[in-house]
């Protein structure tokens, strides 16, 4: 049986609380912070609904300082079955695989404050989590020549281009990568499908994209697009950040997709 995408979930934090958040406009000089969505449910909930429902992979990311509290109690609700990002450096890292992620989650840590790549800081990153519980996300913004990975909160390009070659330089240092749409990261209008298509043809490592998924059908078309290869995270647009799509739909997808 050919794989098939998959759903992968998510808890995003700020502020200590589970929210949804249209991702562009995370500390955004020019634009009002927007929320889709508040949870009254603790971050530990919805750990423990994706342990019940054996939804492994996905990822809890700190949206800024505040929210270290919050991301402990999910990951101890789901012990080896959620990712760590948001703040994650080498000192961190090694705390965090403690506290129960499965892996850390690296991005503005990887880049000075300049937004260029660091290898050093990638070594020493693995040096401490080893590459199978390391995921490199690249995180990024469409330009018109093609897609280049943002930092701190998505609102700094960095000088790494999203495409192929830096995907095989990066591989052997990690064991999946993480790729939101930060231009469509929250606004439930559909994915960006040459990104997928992009990750899809090159299917050397698991990727999980985020961004833009507005309904089951996007799972599909993910599935399509990424040649099986993609997973894809929904946030907004499901029923249990507030949206439409039914969260045990995505649940029973996942449980047609494993054999």
């Amino acid at each position: 049986m050919a794989r098939r995408a998959l759903f992968r979930p998510c808890i995003d934090l700020h502020e200590g609380r589970v929210k949804q958040i249209v991702g562009g406009t995370l500390g955004s000089p020019t634009e009002a912070l927007q929320t889709n969505f508040v949870s009254d449910r603790s971050a530990s909930w919805y750990g423990g609904l994706y342990a019940r429902d054996g939804l492994r992979g996905g990822h809890v990311i700190q949206l800024g300082p505040g929210n270290g509290d919050a991301a402990r109690e999910a990951l101890a609700a789901y012990p080896g079955g959620l990712q760590i990002g948001g703040g994650i450096t080498a000192e961190n890292a090694a705390a965090w695989l403690e506290a129960g992620a499965s892996h850390v989650i690296a991005t503005s840590f990887l880049f000075d404050e300049k937004g260029r790549f660091r290898e050093d800081r990638l070594a020493a990153l693995v040096a401490e989590t080893g590459p199978e519980r390391l995921v490199v996300d690249l995180s990024c913004r469409r330009r018109a020549d093609g897609w280049t990975v943002a930092m701190n909160r998505w609102q700094t390009l960095t000088d790494l281009r999203l495409d192929h070659g830096a995907l095989d330089a990066l591989a052997a240092s990690c064991d999946e990568f993480l790729v939101h749409a930060a231009d469509v990261e929250g606004r439930c209008a559909g994915i960006d499908e040459d990104l997928v298509a992009l990750l899809g043809d090159w299917g050397r490592r698991p990727v999980t994209y985020a961004g833009g998924a507005a309904s089951l059908a996007d799972l599909s078309l993910v599935d399509r697009l990424g040649g099986g290869a993609i997973d894809l995270t929904i946030g907004s647009a499901l029923d249990i950040f507030g949206g439409a799509v039914p969260y045990e739909e995505c649940v029973a997808w996942n449980r047609a997709a494993t054999p």
